[in-house]
């Protein structure tokens, strides 16, 4: 089914499911428009939580290179002492 059909239908038995409300006095804000403005706040809800999920994931990836390149210089500072002292006894060739 085409998704603009489908989406009129929809439209079409908010539409009528709002008439019967409003008919019966029970409500007059149930209606395409209100949906409608409902969606695209909820889209914008959405999508500024997708944004604040990206910059934690950025944030932690950023303290995780950070982290890792103290250990790489911290560990080459540990390691360089070692190093010289084993070439010292190895024999030359």
């Amino acid at each position: 089914m085409n998704t603009q059909k489908f989406l009129n239908m929809a439209f079409e038995g908010v539409d009528a499911l709002g008439y019967r409300l409003d008919q019966m006095g029970i409500t007059a804000k149930l209606n395409r428009h209100n949906i409608a403005a409902f969606l695209m706040a909820e889209q914008k809800h959405l999508e500024g939580e997708w944004d604040s999920i990206q910059v934690r994931m950025n944030l932690r990836r950023s303290q995780l290179e950070q982290i890792t390149q103290q250990i790489e210089t911290r560990t080459g500072a540990l390691i360089a002492p070692v190093k010289t002292q084993v070439n010292r006894f190895r024999p030359s060739h």
